[in-house]
């Protein structure tokens, strides 16, 4: 009975920036619990190579297509592609987004402003409104969306990033309630502070990483590993009766004293 409700076993799933970090986590998460995967990401070469991995593996089979989710034509052949190849996406996960900005916001150039919104927030809202039609033709699917603590709290330095991760978790809440007589679900994830590259300057530092580990309750950050779980959860049925939540995944940082 446990083991059932984390099969994906005759799922698929298309998860954005899955070639390296926690994408890539999820993805193979999401395969190895028996889901047929769709790796996509800016560089065809990085996603093959996930692909191959995946497949070697066993489990859920994977293909990779290339996709920049800002181009709206791009995200229409990724989910025109994954549906020649398996049919119908049951689980999507918008996990591709970009920071290019990094300080306060009374210096924030109009430029980053337009790009961070457009690719973490409206083309998410893009992608879900070419996948979520079929899935509620079939009365069932699972959408999640990787936010962040950053949109929990203010900051400092990473001020749009975090505004952004807010509309995140929003946008889900809205869709959840749009699309919830349709028994589709949609919930985001909020990690913590990662190791991975997208992440990088903020723990490559060891004095910076020192600081962080400490205010931890758990005492350390996260590693890609950490968050794949809940992924799989929230597309399977045991999330079946979860939607327009957030799950925070940080050691415990936003409860720490």
């Amino acid at each position: 009975m446990t083991r059932s409700l984390f099969d994906l076993t005759g799922k698929t799933a298309i998860v954005t920036g899955s070639s390296k970090g926690i994408g890539r986590a999820i993805v193979e998460a999401l395969a190895h619990a028996g889901a047929n995967v769709v790796i996509s990401s800016r560089k065809q070469d990085k996603c093959d190579e996930v692909a191959a991995a995946i497949n070697a593996a066993g489990g859920g089979r994977a293909i990779a297509i290339a996709c920049n989710i800002g181009k709206l034509e791009e995200l229409r052949k990724l989910v025109g592609d994954t549906k020649a190849h398996f049919g119908q996406i049951d689980v999507l996960v918008c996990n591709a987004a970009v920071n290019p900005y990094f300080g306060p916001m009374a210096k924030l150039p109009d430029e980053a402003f337009t790009k961070v919104m457009d690719t973490n927030v409206r083309s998410n809202l893009w992608l879900c409104n070419l996948v979520l039609p079929e899935m509620s033709e079939r009365k069932d699917g699972a959408v999640i969306i990787v936010s962040s603590i950053g949109g929990l709290k203010g900051s400092a330095m990473l001020g749009i990033y975090a505004i952004s991760k807010a509309a995140d978790m929003q946008l889900a809440r809205n869709l959840a309630v749009e699309w919830g007589p349709y028994n589709i679900r949609v919930n985001c994830i909020a990690p913590g502070l990662v190791r991975t590259d997208f992440a990088k300057a903020l723990w490559e530092d060891p004095k910076m990483l020192a600081n962080v580990e400490r205010g931890t309750p758990l005492r350390r950050i996260g590693e890609p590993d950490d968050i794949a779980g809940a992924a799989v959860f929230l597309a399977s049925k045991a999330g079946a009766w979860t939607t327009g939540q957030t799950i925070v995944i940080d050691g415990g940082v936003t409860i720490g004293g």
